[in-house]
């Protein structure tokens, strides 16, 4: 004989039990929260001190270069040589006018590499560039 009845098997479950939902938020967070900071830098550089926040500028007319203390030019985290960014920049700057040539510079670099990036800009008509400084601590 049966002890149980078959009507006590066909009651189905009226919970939902999120808490694994819940931990895999939490792992989730903390893994966007450890990988974005390494995802913004692409090469290591001890930038200058001073400065001020930059303004509201639209994210789709920046262009950043980079420089390293070596000399080595990253154009948007890419290596490349300076008549390969004078191309790229060039091509961006007729398709947008409103373009901003954003310069991340080591500060122990030689500056002849800063002046070259300066000088390619400005012989470009880009007049809208800015560098990348630390800012002060309070």
């Amino acid at each position: 004989m049966r002890r149980f009845s078959q009507r006590s098997a066909l009651v189905t479950l009226s919970e939902i039990n999120i808490t694994p939902l819940l931990d895999l938020a939490f792992v989730l967070l903390i893994i966007f929260v450890i990988t974005t900071p390494l995802l913004e830098q692409s090469i290591s550089l001890k930038l200058p001190k001073g400065g001020r926040a930059s303004e509201s500028i639209n994210k789709h007319d920046i262009r950043t270069v980079e420089i390293s203390v070596q000399g080595a030019y990253r154009f948007e985290k890419q290596p490349m040589r300076l008549p390969q960014i004078e191309a790229e920049l060039r091509k961006d700057f007729q398709a947008n006018q409103n373009l901003i040539v954003y310069i991340r510079a080591d500060e122990m670099g030689f500056n002849k590499h800063l002046y070259a990036l300066v000088d390619l800009c400005q012989r470009l008509g880009i007049s809208r560039f800015s560098f990348a400084t630390e800012p002060p601590r309070r």
